[in-house]
């Protein structure tokens, strides 16, 4: 079996098998249950953003042999107004990070059902840093609080939460993993 591959996304194949993964694990298309239990992610990017944001900084892929088994988004701030329910996100950033400092935001994590607890999450995560790191000093993302799943894995990679709000009745933590 060969190990898990850890990249930058280059194909437009890679990108359409990021948009399949994220529609498979929308909160829109899965149980409240397996929400629970599993996680799930909140905002659907079309083919053409992710190819728009993966021009600009190339998003982090896992990849088992030819299949993108888990993603992790990179969004730079020049994509604050793409997105419409991550408005709130960037104006919150810009009162919480010193104008000195430099950050991208992790767009969105995630990974397959039948790859996770195999520490695909840590190493997308460690490559991302690994790649990022003498770019930027802060990587910063949002997770629902009732996201319990994510929330742990998040603050064990080493977010720690830096703001809280609410939105639409939806609690979102503000997590800052500090690359200094």
């Amino acid at each position: 079996m060969k190990p898990i591959l850890y990249k930058r996304a280059s194909t437009l194949d890679e990108l359409e098998q990021i948009r399949t993964l994220q529609l498979q694990n929308s909160s829109q298309n899965i149980s409240s249950e397996e929400k629970l239990q599993e996680g799930f992610v909140t905002v659907q990017h079309s083919v053409a953003l992710l190819e728009q944001m993966n021009s600009a900084c190339a998003h982090i892929i896992a990849k088992d042999n030819d299949i993108v088994v888990g993603f992790a988004l990179v969004m730079l701030s020049g994509f604050r107004n793409e997105i419409e329910v991550l408005i709130p996100l960037f104006e919150r950033i810009d009162e919480l990070v010193p104008k000195d400092k430099t950050y991208v935001v992790m767009g969105q994590i995630c990974i397959d059902k039948n790859h996770r607890k195999q520490g695909i999450f840590r190493g997308l995560y460690h490559f991302y840093k690994e790649e990022l790191h003498h770019e930027f000093d802060y990587l910063i993302t949002e997770v629902a609080a009732m996201n319990l799943r994510s929330m742990s894995a998040h603050e064990a990679a080493g977010f720690k939460i830096i703001d809280t709000f609410e939105e639409d009745g939806i609690v979102w933590n503000i997590m800052l993993w500090d690359w200094t």
